[in-house]
């Protein structure tokens, strides 16, 4: 059983939900945060009977709205010990990628600096209308840590990238979303029920097709156009071999809906 101090953790119904709870923070990003995560994105991995992960900060004001500045002070002048904290940072995120399941963050608020790379890591993104998004570490004279720069410009391309890690301006929702990086945006009121509405939407689908489908996208990141085909190939010819794809196909001819196992 996982002691979690600034994490809210529960699983119903295929989904486990993490909620970073230290509101009167604005739920930044502390060390401990960070291990209690990693923590959580292992339990998510290990535990088959979680299908999707949900990331979102407690409150209305913030999801996560950065790094916990007392802990970059403690690094300044010390340049061992910055990247030592970026390594961190990145090696807890990274997990995300590994997961072999969705991952979905629910940006309810600031999604700035180390919560926006938090918001990227995730698979998809869904936003509210007023939420706010953005890298402002060049303010304090420093860029992203956490994967960032690569994630912001493999999502929405170098020119966003460039953008919004060079100005460090706040980016509203609705410009997020515009370019890409928000894939579905609500109003305050509908996002916890838009955004259940699409996780059941991923619910409902071959869980292993949605694995090869994230990886195949993942690693298809720094291959050319020819490497990435036939690697999609692969992952095709290891789909068509599940007992999953036999299921899909019989539930479509026979019209009704299909009862995945996973194998």
């Amino acid at each position: 059983m996982m002691e979690l101090t600034n994490l809210l953790y529960e699983v119903e119904g295929g989904v486990a939900t993490v909620t970073v709870n230290r509101p009167d923070k604005l739920n930044a990003l502390n060390h401990q945060t960070l291990q209690e995560l990693g923590q959580v994105f292992d339990a998510v991995r290990d535990d088959d009977g979680v299908r999707v992960l949900l990331v979102t900060g407690s409150g209305e004001k913030a999801f996560v709205a950065g790094a916990d500045i007392s802990e970059l002070l403690a690094v300044a002048g010390n340049s061992d010990g910055a990247a030592a904290l970026a390594g961190f940072g990145q090696s807890i995120f990274r997990k995300l990628d590994e997961l072999g399941k969705p991952s979905i963050a629910m940006v309810n608020g600031f999604a700035l600096g180390g919560g926006c790379e938090l918001a990227l890591a995730c698979t998809l993104r869904t936003a509210s209308d007023t939420a706010v998004l953005g890298l402002p570490e060049v303010s304090l004279g420093i860029i992203p840590g956490y994967g960032g720069s690569q994630r912001l410009a493999r999502i929405a391309g170098p020119g966003v990238a460039r953008e919004w890690i060079l100005t460090g301006d706040m980016i509203p929702a609705t410009e997020a979303h515009r370019v890409g990086v928000v894939n579905r945006m609500f109003v305050q009121e509908e996002l916890k029920e838009g955004t259940m509405k699409m996780i059941n939407s991923v619910l409902k689908k071959g869980p292993l097709a949605l694995r090869f489908g994230i990886e195949a996208v993942l690693r298809g990141w720094d291959m050319s156009q020819a490497e990435g085909e036939a690697m999609e190939t692969e992952y095709f010819g290891r789909a068509a071999v599940t007992d999953d794809m036999k299921e899909g196909m019989a539930a479509f001819l026979e019209k009704r809906k299909p009862a995945f196992t996973g194998k």
